[in-house]
């Protein structure tokens, strides 16, 4: 007796390979979205020196700071996952290894500033300091409660970064020490439950000026989409760093994003000056950032 093979149906047949080709499209989709968000649009940049041992050692846009001391360096912010190569470069094209960074810091746990901090902890050997409303975030890879429903990018390994060790938390007002160097922590919340602004002091010529690294450059997503009655208690947060910003008397006026500051800009006026470091003293452009965190927050805030 002959069997007889059910005849495949050519509708199940063009659904099969349509699922197929969707599969592959989204995985596809998912490598490419990976490849661009672990560089995000990033390119080198040379590195410079701001004042006295203070230097930019970022990407283009996407800011990392670098104090030397006598008895080690401070490396502030890691960028990307793929732009830590570029912060090592710079590091070494000033001339200063890569192995002498003894403490690593951080400004917040967005992908862009922590990214990189567990290739330069590796590279380096240095220990990592984030303050302790953000350190749970860090150590996790950047899972953001206040991303709400895009944390599945991050469940899902498509905007998670390599997890660095956090091997010291600490809380505002804290100061982190390195031989000369002192760093100030001023928590300031709202752009993060953690977010950090970093005062400490250059000592330039004849004089010691104090640089400022402000931490809060944006309002959280659902904030933006629905104002500040959509969550008060980051509201709360905003009000309080506002008047901590304020308070600081910052001469170097520095961002985790170059464009905030005015990086290119400065930098080309510092090759024409004598005194180098005059291109950077800058506590209009300080004050003109906090009005304008300010006119940000009263827009929301309608």
């Amino acid at each position: 007796m002959r069997l007889r093979l059910p005849r495949r149906r050519p509708v199940r047949i063009a659904l099969g390979v349509a699922a197929a080709v969707l599969a592959l499209g989204v995985v596809t989709l998912g490598v490419l979205w990976k490849r661009a968000s672990d560089r995000g649009g990033q390119e080198y940049a040379d590195p410079f020196r701001i004042a006295g041992d203070l230097y930019y050692v970022g990407a283009n846009d996407v800011a990392s700071f670098l104090l030397t001391g006598p008895e080690g360096h401070v490396l502030i912010d890691g960028g990307y996952p793929a732009t830590a190569s570029m912060i090592q470069a710079s590091v070494e094209e000033l001339g200063f290894d890569i192995r002498d960074v003894r403490i690593l810091l951080n400004t917040h746990y967005h992908l862009d500033h922590a990214g990189g901090l567990a290739a330069l902890q590796e590279v380096s050997g240095a220990e990592l300091w984030v303050s302790e409303a953000d350190a749970d975030a860090v150590a996790s890879g950047g899972d953001d409660p206040r991303l709400g429903p895009l944390r599945l990018l991050v469940w899902t390994g498509l905007a998670r970064y390599p997890r660095p060790r956090v091997d010291h938390r600490f809380r505002d007002g804290d100061t982190i020490r390195l031989g000369p160097l002192e760093l100030t922590a001023n928590v300031t919340p709202g752009h993060t439950p953690g977010c950090t602004t970093w005062t400490f002091p250059v000592r330039d010529r004849d004089r010691v000026l104090l640089a400022g690294l402000v931490c809060g450059m944006g309002l959280p997503p659902r904030v933006q989409m629905f104002g500040l009655d959509a969550d008060p208690e980051i509201a709360a947060e905003y009000e309080r760093s506002l008047r901590r910003w304020r308070e600081l008397p910052v001469d170097i006026f520095l961002a985790p994003h170059a464009r905030a500051f005015g990086r290119w800009r400065k930098f080309q006026a510092s090759r024409e000056l004598d005194d180098p470091a005059a291109a950077f003293i800058d506590p209009q452009g300080y004050r003109a950032w906090v009005d304008d965190m300010e006119s940000r927050l009263r827009q929301a805030d309608r």
